[in-house]
């Protein structure tokens, strides 16, 4: 009888296993980090669905979350394989946003500058990460904004959660409900990448410190059945182990390569991509990456048929997801503004309401108010509200108020330099900019900028720039400015120094254009020590001039160009307008200077750039002197004043009260950062060019050029060879670095 009993209630005991056989199996699909190698996850998702495995529950870690979360918030696998194969990495990675952001302040802020560094209370210290990951924020905001205000990820088309380590306790932090973006970049936070990010008051980076493979938590949450796709580092072997990079890559990964081997066993399909010859910085070969996983994945086929036939509820078909196109946004909610008022904040955004906006036009206010490098993060949501959706912000303020940033450049003019910079904000009220350039090297400059950013509204700015360089110019422009007879002399050398205060107010015009007026005084010393003796015909001690001069004056700049120095597409367009009414000048009577740019940029194939631009400018009144004139010559981005370059022509190698030039350039960039670029340019230059018609007649000045840029972190490196027909002479210019 006894044995009976035992025989009897072992049976009982096999009941739940042959049930279990016999109900719907739930599958758990678990997706590891390794960052680009993660994007292997989007080849095994292809095969699972022509399978007909249905997933009913993902964890994922880093870049397992990413994708992830994208797949349980509805895209299919081939969507998701279009979206990656469309994203440009290098810039989703990076803090680096579109220029198009940038205010004109800081457009020109932000091309000077090769290093800059956190300096508060005069200690430099550096930034906890290389981005502030703001960039794969926005992108995970557009692709789940269908879901709209979803809290709970267990509500998702399929259940998610991500994992998170609190950088403060080392614990891991499971994330299944919140804003999904801002848990798929805390879950992706890679520690010195990206910066950390802070949820419910936890400090959260990347969960692969903790746990890359969440295996258990799958099972944990009800699954079944086990799927895993491992991406993560193996091993290198010694001839590997070429850098400290490499090295402390490996110790990370003694933990995460021990823990796998548990791991492995509690997975019932165990898919490890064959993505050796991968980092997981190599997004470039996304399309190889993705098929090894999709080659690991289909060796499996028949395990994965199996399942889904074990599984009586098939997977829901899937819908395509049509990219939000425009939303209605009803009113602006701000959480987190303790320094900045409400009024810049909008500003900045340049979103009224109520009011239907594009989701590009918000993606732009969003990147506008990043730009200003006020705030580490910027996380936003849209809530239901009235038939649309608020806009609710969340702010995180930076706490660096102070930077210290550096340059280097050279060039045939000022030669050798070194940029130094100290940026104050919130000196004076909360939204100011102080910013003092110092230059040390050949020829000392310094440049200093007090900056009230009203975003739209009026902004306030007060600048004062010292200029100087010494240069050998034509005697020509000795001549018609003082009238001596030149003994034999046909080259100078000009002492040139230049000190301009400016107080100016500065808005937006239709949104695009930057229109300001302001009050000038310009102090200019000319002087030539080749002139060293004075008479009745020559100037006193080789002085040109040594006046100051007083000007109202306006301008208007618009500027859509992909990059200020290589630009591919945009639109450039820049008027300039002073009325010298005062001078210390003896016999000074008043005159105008008008001058003005227009220029296009477009690609009409891969790789090749065509830049046309022309420009033109004239003085009206007093020709007391040429100072004012326009001078043509050499080569440079930043020249001062009515200095404007042109090849096949020394610096200030032409001169004349007005001017119009053209400008031909093809870019064809042949290698990863270099540019081959060949430029024509042709111009007219006299004085009254612009009256009887004269300006209307083919150019009496050519010169054409050949020259070799590459992109580099201290700006761009440029050698340029340039030949002028009607001189029978060639130019060589050569520049290192930004421009400043």
């Amino acid at each position: 009888m006894t044995k009976k009993l035992c025989i009897f209630f072992l049976f009982l005991g096999f009941l739940p296993g042959i049930a279990q056989e016999q109900e719907d199996p739930k599958v758990g699909l678990v997706l590891s980090g390794g960052g680009a190698k993660g994007l292997a996850h989007i080849g095994v998702l292809k095969v699972l669905e022509e399978a007909g495995v249905r997933i009913d529950v993902i964890g994922g870690t880093s870049m397992g979350a990413i994708v992830g979360a994208l797949y349980s918030a509805g895209y299919s696998a081939h969507q998701l394989d279009s979206i990656f194969q469309t994203i440009n990495f290098n810039i989703l990675l990076q803090d680096e946003l579109p220029r198009s952001a940038k205010t004109f302040y800081e457009k020109r802020d932000s091309e000077k500058y090769a290093l800059t560094l956190p300096f508060d209370n005069f200690n430099i210290s550096f930034p906890s990460a290389l981005s502030r990951g703001q960039n794969v924020y926005n992108l995970m905001s557009k692709l789940t904004l269908h879901l709209e205000e979803n809290q709970d990820f267990e509500a998702l088309p399929i259940p998610f959660f991500a994992v998170a380590a609190n950088i403060e306790t080392g614990k891991e932090v499971l994330l299944d409900e919140g804003h999904l973006p801002q848990a798929i970049s805390a879950s992706a936070a890679i520690p010195s990448l990206f910066s950390p990010v802070i949820i419910d008051g936890q400090l959260l980076v990347d969960g692969g410190v903790v746990n890359n493979y969440p295996v258990e938590e799958v099972k944990r949450r009800g699954a079944d059945i086990i799927i895993g796709v491992d991406v993560q580092d193996t091993l290198m072997k010694r001839d590997e182990l070429r850098s400290v990079f490499d090295i402390l890559t490996q110790v990370s990964n003694f933990r995460t390569i021990t823990d796998m081997r548990d791991k492995i066993e509690k997975t019932d399909v165990y898919i490890d991509p064959d993505i050796k010859p991968f980092s997981v910085v190599s997004f470039e070969k996304g399309r190889e990456i993705i098929d090894e996983g999709e080659a690991a994945a289909r060796a499996m086929l028949p395990n994965l048929k199996e399942i889904a036939a074990r599984q009586k509820e098939k997977p829901a078909p899937q819908n395509y997801i049509s990219p939000v196109e425009s939303l209605y946004i009803t009113g602006v909610q701000i959480e987190g503004n303790t320094s900045y008022p409400r009024a810049y904040i909008m500003g900045k955004l340049k979103i009224q309401s109520p009011d239907t906006i594009t989701y590009r036009d918000l993606n732009l206010g969003i990147n506008n108010l990043s730009a200003t490098r006020n705030f580490n993060r910027i996380n936003y949501r849209l809530a239901p509200s009235n038939g649309g959706h608020a806009l609710v912000l969340q702010l995180e303020e930076n706490s660096s108020k102070t930077l210290l940033r550096m340059g280097v450049h050279y060039d045939n003019v000022y030669h050798s330099g070194v940029l130094l910079n100290i940026t104050h904000k919130s000196f004076l009220v909360a939204n100011d900019v102080s910013s003092l350039d110092v230059v040390l090297g050949d020829n000392f400059r310094y440049n200093f900028n007090y900056y009230i950013d009203k975003g739209y509204y009026w902004s306030v700015g007060f600048r004062s720039r010292y200029n100087s360089f010494s240069k050998g110019v034509s005697f020509d422009l000795a001549n018609e400015n003082s009238g001596f007879e030149s003994e034999g002399i046909n080259k100078l050398e000009i002492d040139y120094e230049d000190l301009t205060n400016q107080l100016y107010l500065e808005t937006l015009f239709q949104q695009v254009f930057s229109f300001g007026v302001g009050l000038e005084h310009k102090h200019l010393s000319v002087t030539s020590e080749t002139l060293n003796t004075s008479g009745p015909a020559q100037p006193s001690n080789g002085e040109f001039d040594d006046s100051s001069y007083y000007a109202p004056f306006g301008y208007l700049l618009y500027d859509s160009r992909d990059s200020k120095y290589f630009p591919t597409r945009g639109v450039y367009f820049e008027s300039d307008f002073h009325w010298h009414l005062l001078s210390s000048r003896d016999n000074f009577s008043p005159f105008s200077v008008t001058k003005g740019t227009l220029g296009t940029a477009f690609s009409p194939v891969d790789q090749l750039a065509v830049r046309i631009s022309s420009e033109a400018g004239f003085r009206i009144g007093s020709r007391s002197n040429n100072i004012f004139d326009f001078f043509l010559g050499g080569y440079g981005n930043d020249f001062i004043n009515n200095f404007t370059s042109f090849y096949g022509y020394e610096f200030i190698n032409l001169s004349g009260d007005s001017f119009t030039k053209g400008l031909l350039e093809l870019d064809y960039k042949f290698l990863e950062n270099s540019h081959l670029i060949l430029s024509a340019n042709f111009a007219n230059v006299e004085n009254e060019l612009f009256e009887g018609g004269k300006w209307i007649k083919w150019p009496e000045y050519s010169g054409y050029a050949i020259g070799y840029g590459l992109e580099t972190f201290l700006g761009p490196v440029e050698v340029k060879y340039s030949i002028s027909p009607e001189r029978k002479e060639s130019q060589w210019y050569f520049s290192l670095g930004f421009w400043f």
